[in-house]
């Protein structure tokens, strides 16, 4: 069984799920202590499930991860019905109020004026150019985050997010709960603002909704995180694929008409969120593989993109692709809350970077995070 945090695994995961998904669908995996759906069908039905859910248990020691914890324990993401219908209610209807195409047009500048910094620059990494800045600034219109404070962000998404994986060290963790601890305080500051002085932009409209001050800093984090995590790294890993793809950058270049297709591919193609887990809240079989009542099995989205019972040719990048269905934003009640923002930043820089350089392609080899679950690039260098 693969070990994550093997380098060569890392680098190139799709072989070894091949293998697990021609021997079975459904694996126990030792080392990460729980069982693993390496197929399209199996992983959809474990995130479809009714019997699987998100059960959080806290972090420990408690007493250390005060607020790591609170922002887990009132997130959308980490609870079930009825908590987690009354919360994706409420920020449904905040989100309805019209945020994401109220954002389009801005997203679509501020994506043109990046790509117009790497124009003018003639090379640089593109992670730092655009694929970072381009969601940050994004979710700080969207929640409406004061200019000064905006550089904060990354380094709190970016220690938080490091417990997901597997085996994280102790300084990892303290960092985490570090960053958690003086995001929570900046949200409230926020979040008293808002009261005050209510905007447009969705915090207020979050405080207008039936959540607890706890819920709305939870739900502010979260669209950061997932929004900004996800957005990164499809942008750092598909525009990668493309660079090493030249005839399938040639295509989205003399066929504009192809980008939404190609962004569906990239996601497909190399996830950028590789494991989603579930809790058996009863005994559950997932293609004849018996999860028992309180044992925890894992969706493989990496591994269900390439499943060629669903994927012609699954290896293969195509941006005209149009069989099948990625699990890239999730299923069922879970799926992906700002999958139609992640869709836009998405689209936004590839029309900027096609459009403005056509003659884009590589200026070295990428390094990669060493990490498994959340997939993506240190660095990305480009010459135009």
């Amino acid at each position: 069984m693969f070990d994550p945090r093997d380098p060569a695994f890392l680098a190139d995961p799709y072989p070894e799920f091949a293998r697990l998904r021609a021997q079975a669908p459904v694996h126990q995996h030792d080392g990460l202590g729980l069982a693993i759906a390496v197929s399209h069908a199996a992983a959809s039905a474990v995130l479809r499930h009714r019997g699987l859910g998100r059960i959080w248990t806290d972090a420990s020691p408690a007493e250390q991860f005060v607020s790591f914890n609170l922002l887990h324990r009132n997130s959308l993401l980490e609870n079930e019905p009825p908590v987690h219908t009354r919360l994706r209610r409420s920020i449904s209807s905040a989100f309805g109020r019209g945020h994401v195409e109220r954002l389009r047009p801005t997203v679509m500048r501020l994506a043109d004026e990046l790509v117009a910094g790497i124009a003018d620059a003639g090379s640089a990494d593109l992670l730092d150019a655009l694929a970072q800045p381009l969601p940050v600034a994004v979710i700080s219109e969207l929640l409406d985050v004061p200019e000064a404070d905006r550089p904060r962000l990354v380094p709190w998404s970016n220690a938080i997010v490091k417990m997901y994986e597997y085996g994280l060290p102790e300084e990892g963790r303290v960092a985490a709960e570090r960053a958690a601890t003086e995001f929570v305080e900046f949200l409230r500051e926020l979040a008293e603002r808002r009261r005050r002085e209510p905007g447009e932009d969705l915090i207020t409209d979050l405080l207008r909704a039936e959540l607890t001050e706890d819920e709305v800093v939870a739900t502010a984090v979260l669209l950061l995180m997932a929004g900004h995590e996800a957005t990164v790294n499809v942008i750092g890993n598909g525009v990668w694929a493309l660079l090493r793809h030249p005839d399938q950058w040639q295509r989205l270049v003399d066929d504009p008409g192809l980008m939404p297709a190609a962004v569906e591919e990239l996601i497909r193609f190399d996830s950028p969120l590789q494991l989603f887990e579930r809790t058996a809240t009863e005994d559950v079989e997932i293609a004849g593989f018996r999860v028992a009542k309180g044992e925890k099995i894992a969706a493989l989205l990496g591994a269900a993109a390439r499943d060629p019972e669903v994927f012609a040719e699954p290896d293969t990048l195509d941006v005209a692709r149009s069989d099948g269905t990625h699990l890239g934003f999730g299923a069922g009640i879970h799926y992906c809350i700002g999958a139609p923002l992640a869709r836009i930043e998405i689209a936004a820089a590839l029309v900027a970077l096609t459009k403005r350089l056509p003659g884009l392609r590589l200026a070295g080899e990428p390094e990669r995070r060493p990490e498994f679950v959340i997939r993506g690039l240190k660095n990305l260098p480009v010459t135009v």
